[in-house]
């Protein structure tokens, strides 16, 4: 039984992640015979979790193998906390945003009952909106902060002064709509979804670099999230990479990577004056031609951390999302020659350099995936 349950888990991921796939592609991935595709597919339609429609430009000639699709019918609610950004989305199974909100977060310090509330509020309303029949699978957050697996807890959160706060039990709390509230941290999920369905698919072996203010990492080896002991791995952003004169970081040390690399220090190497803050001054200053120096010492630092995780890792892809994504197609000179110049000749010849192809949505949708990791793992219990 349990291994029946397992399969059936794996055929409604293969369609959640790729999409409509015939029975034939769908054998094929999984290693099993078309007739037990048949006998899957006939449970999870059954409950409503797939369909099965005959391919597009069908003309009636031979017998085209039947597509199966994720059904329309579910959704999870899935919420993203940014430093300067609160993101809520109605996401359907097979990863469509169907409806979204957001509103600013200000920079005002400890702020969980404010940042509870709102999303609450953003979720409600998406619950609303959504269409009469359908189903809330599961409820997933991302957080820009280090963040206890199993109960939600944000353990650390420096650019907001977060420190144990029961961000998800208090979620679940204030929806009050039955379901719990899976969180992770905004880097981790980032790198999962770029895994599932963005520029890191296939790729096995990746790191996902997400920039907010600060750095955040996501590091998969064989697939799987290098999450640490206690679930707190990848805290790329506070390698170390300049200890001899190194700027202050919010962690309370020196020279950390995201202090090299973050808003605060591409804004002061850009001379912009303490009040500015926030993306659109990053952007500002990547594209303005006389701020060519700051942004090149920038990717310099930043081609030093890269080098550094090429060497410890030997991955085959590095990711850059959020707003390290704007820094690196503006710097990506000086990132290529610092990995030219320290990162080991074998490891760094199949280290691909790629933008995040999900964007700003990178933490939402990995977020969205937490949400369904329960109707996945076990769909009819589900």
């Amino acid at each position: 039984m349990h291994r029946h349950r397992s399969s059936l888990g794996a055929l409604l991921h293969h369609v959640h992640v790729a999409g409509p796939l015939s029975r034939a592609a769908l054998a094929e991935r999984m290693g099993v015979n078309r007739s037990t595709i048949l006998a899957l597919t006939a449970e999870l339609a059954g409950a409503g979790l797939v369909r099965e429609e005959l391919p597009a430009g069908t003309t009636g000639a031979g017998r085209p193998s039947l597509m199966v699709r994720p059904s329309p019918g579910f959704f999870v609610l899935a919420f993203d906390v940014a430093v300067d950004r609160l993101s809520a989305a109605r996401v359907g199974l097979g990863g469509p945003i169907l409806d979204r909100r957001s509103a600013p977060r200000s920079r005002a310090g400890v702020d969980l009952d404010t940042v509870v509330a709102r999303l609450a509020a953003m979720g409600r309303d998406l619950l609303d909106a959504a269409p009469p029949g359908t189903v809330c699978a599961g409820l997933g957050a991302s957080y820009c902060g280090m963040v206890r697996p199993g109960d939600g807890t944000v353990r650390y959160g420096p650019q907001m002064g977060w420190v144990d706060q029961a961000f998800g039990t208090e979620l679940a709390k204030a929806l009050g709509i039955g379901l719990p509230v899976a969180v992770g941290n905004e880097a981790h999920l980032g790198a999962l979804a770029e895994h599932e369905r963005g520029a890191g698919v296939g790729v096995d072996d990746l790191i996902y670099l997400h920039g907010d203010v600060g750095v955040g990492g996501g590091i998969l080896v064989g697939g799987k999230l290098l999450g640490g002991e206690s679930g707190y791995g990848c805290e790329v952003g506070h390698m170390l990479v300049n200890p001899v004169d190194g700027r202050p970081c919010l962690c309370g040390s020196r020279g950390c990577l995201e202090a090299e690399t973050g808003e605060y220090a591409l804004l002061a190497a850009a001379g912009r004056p303490p009040g500015e803050a926030g993306r659109d001054a990053v952007r500002a200053v990547l594209t303005d031609p006389s701020a060519g120096a700051a942004v090149a010492e920038i990717g310099d630092w930043l081609g030093i951390g890269v080098a550094n995780l090429i060497n410890l890792f030997n991955p085959g892809a590095v990711i850059f999302g959020g707003m390290l994504r704007d820094v690196y197609a503006v710097a990506a000179p000086q990132v290529a020659a610092r990995i030219a110049q320290h990162a080991v000749p074998v490891s760094r010849e199949r280290a691909s350099l790629r933008l995040s192809a999900l964007a700003d949505d990178a933490t939402l949708l990995g977020a969205a995936d937490l949400g369904f990791a329960t109707l996945l793992a076990d769909p009819l219990a589900a």
